[in-house]
């Protein structure tokens, strides 16, 4: 622990990556698997139905999220420099675990990419006409890199903690504009990490086979554990921070209510135990009466004996 903190935080990233790489490799081509299953269903769809458009292939992130549960994990556990991690073990519980969320974020996901890339495309347009439509446009670009950030952190907290899905939402909202540092961070490896795979598109002098060769070779091994493992470096101790935090300030809190319910139970406790010692003293009873008959007494019937040991108990308790 004292050698990683006298490690700058950009070569531990680049040692937990160097240290790591195989093991993002084979996360990379579990992930690879589904994707091209996925992605070759709706590039059929989109083909067969002449629809010819991007969002009917985009559906892929839909069913494809949840195998992201298992990425995100796996690189988790990398950012944070494990080296024993059981890669398929520790993809496929995650994938399971957290299926159903993850099906959500990933329709989210898509309505978040459809109305951003659709608005800004729109305005674009009208600005031609009329240039106030550049500042709604400016707005929709604004709002588009919320949503990025949004989502560095939607999946990293949902495989981290066990948390209701409104309470992630919101620490995503939040942390999304709130953990700007980290969040441009991550955007900035990921902008270099865009930079190093072009440089090998490039480097294919504009050979077909060449540029699918690489680009295959970037997709089924490389590129989306990469970018989830910078991702996750950028932002997980913020993250972690901020959540457990939270959890903190929750607990006193309840603390507090329940230290506050109980106090007034007692006081109600003690007022109504007042009240009926008050009516007992009040109370006229026959003591020189034969027979132990029932009393009517506070909505109970009591043996008219032991009302009278009642009564001279709250007569005595009132003298003190």
């Amino acid at each position: 622990m004292a050698n990683e903190n006298k490690t700058l935080p950009i070569a531990r990233v680049f040692s937990n990556l160097f240290h790591g790489f195989p093991k993002l490799l084979l996360t990379n081509l579990l992930f690879a698997i589904p994707a091209a299953v996925f992605f070759a269903i709706f590039y059929a769809v989109n083909t067969l139905t002449g629809l010819n458009s991007f969002f009917v292939i985009l559906f892929t992130v839909i069913p494809l999220f949840p195998f992201y549960a298992g990425v995100v994990s796996v690189t988790l556990h990398l950012a944070k420099g494990e080296t024993d991690v059981d890669v398929c073990r520790t993809f496929f519980a995650n994938v399971k675990e957290n299926f159903p969320r993850f099906l959500v974020h990933g329709v989210l996901f898509y309505i978040a990419a459809f109305f951003t890339y659709y608005s800004i495309t729109l305005y674009f347009r009208m600005g031609a006409e009329n240039g106030v439509f550049y500042v709604l446009m400016a707005f929709c670009i604004l709002i588009g890199i919320l949503l990025m950030f949004f989502f560095y952190h939607i999946p990293a907290m949902t495989v981290s903690f066990e948390l209701p899905m409104k309470a992630i939402y919101r620490n995503g909202l939040l942390m999304s504009f709130g953990e700007l540092k980290s969040n441009l961070i991550a955007t900035f490896g990921l902008l270099l990490l865009f930079v190093v795979a072009s440089s090998f598109l490039i480097c294919c002098g504009g050979n077909p086979i060449a540029i699918a060769i690489v680009t295959a070779v970037l997709g089924l091994f490389i590129l989306p554990s990469v970018m989830a493992f910078i991702i996750n470096s950028a932002i997980y101790k913020r993250m972690y921070a901020m959540i457990t935090d939270r959890e903190a300030q929750s607990r006193k809190v309840d603390k507090r209510l329940s230290e506050k319910y109980t106090e007034l139970e007692n006081l109600r406790h003690k007022k109504a135990e007042e009240d009926t010692a008050e009516q007992l003293r009040k109370l006229e009873i026959d003591e020189s009466a034969d027979g132990d008959e029932y009393i009517f007494f506070n909505g109970k019937m009591i043996k008219r004996s032991v009302l009278l040991k009642m009564k001279h108990a709250a007569e005595e308790s009132g003298e003190k």
